[in-house]
């Protein structure tokens, strides 16, 4: 009797347990309306299963296969429309760009962002302010007394002495360009820049660093799916969250030097010019220049700044070593063009297409930002026969653009030949947008473009590059494949030429 009593009660649980489930499952279907198809959600996990972590792009892009260039995937609860191709994600970003202006959700920053500083932000008056005043400030330090140029080029000699001190051992390069990279943000933010043994420089590259892999590796995505869940549970995702705070401490530590220095008749930099401003409009409350904003702001800059340039350059020897002939081919333009005796300029870009062609092709390939950052539609918007509500999270798939084949004659494959012309003139392509495109395009998109051509130019024009194993064995697929693209660790001997 109590045995039939106990399986009555088990089968009605069993029962109540798949109603439930199929009323959530029911409910979450319905929540799509008329956005995109795709894969069917689970109930709480969504598309979990078919998004596997640490591939995430990879994931994404095998979904295309089935769906198309325009489908709709659930990160946990939440709807993530798919843009792919070329044609598609322009349209959102630059064609009807007004309409997908908003930043799409990514828990990992927003925790402790918080919808201040502009590029995390979805207030659009705040956006529009922040980074209308950050362009013209950064504009003016790289176009004052002492142009962006000359900072650069004083750094790559730093970055040159460094190499050589090296003694053509092997060595993993990253340090040595977050180093770099990391003065010419410095320079522009804070007015100076830090000798490379600088402890508190190390500190911040590291955590600027492992907090970018995290957030593209398994933990990072599982967090960006279920924030609310792994905000509480232990694992490596937690240093994300201790990191960004670590960041933002230091950047307070560096306005409050600042402050405490401050002339107002004469901005050494950045964070001079936010100060000033702030003074200026302290008695309006509805202001975005405010303390909270400025450091968000500035640690938001800082972070793009550095990390884009670092993984570029180290990515870029790792594909040289790969690939001899290009190297080969891009040391003879410099020989041609510039020589040993003097340093190479900006201007040079123009007579060394070839190069030129090199630098944008790394750049395509490497696809340092598969998934490109996440939008929010502003308003319901009506596309390709669907409805997106206000809101709607929109991820357009900057790799799918630099890998379109429509655009590109060797997509898939590392070839200087994608912007070179059959004259071997370099030529310009609409699809090359690996930082984004249209109004939220990075904001130091022309920064990094300077800073690429003159630390390559200067690494190639001093040094040859030697592998510690045969190039058959270098492997130029990235790390990880979320947020970001890294390359895989690996050695370098830079030997003087």
């Amino acid at each position: 009797m109590n045995m039939d009593f106990s399986a009555g009660w088990t089968l009605v649980f069993v029962i109540l347990t798949s109603l439930l489930i199929f009323f959530l499952s029911f409910k979450t279907i319905c929540k799509r309306g008329n956005l995109p198809p795709g894969p069917t959600p689970l109930p709480i996990l969504g598309n979990i299963l078919q998004l596997k972590g640490g591939e995430m792009a990879k994931c994404v892009l095998e979904l295309r296969k089935k769906y198309g260039d325009l489908f709709t995937v659930y990160f946990g609860s939440r709807p993530v429309v798919i843009v792919s191709g070329y044609k598609m994600v322009k349209e959102i970003l630059v064609e009807r760009g007004d309409e997908f202006l908003a930043r799409g959700d990514m828990p990992t920053f927003d925790t402790y962002y918080k919808n201040y500083g502009f590029a995390f932000t979805n207030d659009m008056n705040r956006w529009k302010d922040l980074r209308r005043f950050s362009l013209i400030t950064l504009r003016d330090f790289g176009m004052g007394k002492r142009s962006v140029e000359d900072r650069i080029i004083d750094e790559a000699r730093c970055l040159v002495v460094e190499l050589k001190n090296t003694k053509e051992s092997f060595l993993n390069p990253r340090q040595f360009f977050n180093q770099a990279a990391c003065n010419i943000i410095f320079s522009i933010m804070f007015g100076n820049r830090c000798d490379y043994e600088n402890e508190d420089l190390n500190a911040v590259l590291t955590y600027i660093y492992e907090t970018f892999v995290l957030i593209s590796s398994i933990w990072g995505q599982i967090f960006d799916m279920f924030p609310r869940l792994m905000r509480i549970l232990p694992g490596p995702h937690t240093k994300i969250l201790s990191h960004l705070e670590k960041l933002l401490k230091f950047v307070e530590k560096k306005v409050k030097i600042n402050q405490e220095t401050l002339d107002p008749n004469n901005p050494r930099d950045y964070v001079d010019v936010f100060l000033i401003k702030l003074e200026k409009e302290k008695n309006d409350p509805h202001t975005d220049f405010n303390m909270t904003n400025l450091i968000c702001s500035t640690l938001q800059i800082f972070f793009a700044g550095v990390e884009t340039i670092s993984t570029t350059l180290t990515y870029s020897l790792l594909i040289l070593m790969k690939y001899p002939k290009i190297l080969a081919n891009v040391q003879d333009e410099i020989d041609k063009v510039i020589g040993q005796n003097r340093v190479p300029k900006l201007q040079d870009r123009n007579q060394m297409p070839y190069t030129e062609a090199v630098i944008h092709e790394i750049q395509r390939y490497i696809d340092l930002i598969p998934m490109g950052a996440p939008r929010k539609t502003t308003q319901d918007v009506q596309f390709k026969g669907y409805t997106l509500p206000k809101g709607t999270n929109v991820f357009p798939m900057l790799g799918s653009v630099l890998r379109d084949p429509a655009c590109f004659p060797y997509p898939t494959e590392f070839n200087p030949q994608n912007f070179l012309t059959q004259n071997g003139d370099f030529q310009k392509n609409d699809a090359f947008m690996p930082l984004s495109a249209g109004k939220r395009i990075c904001v130091g998109e022309a920064l990094v473009r300077t800073e690429l051509f003159l630390f390559f130019v200067t690494i190639l024009q001093n040094f040859d590059l030697k592998s510690p194993v045969p190039r058959e064995e270098l492997d130029i697929t990235p790390e990880v494949s979320g947020l970001g693209n890294f390359p895989k660790p690996y050695k370098v001997a830079l030997i003087s030429r």
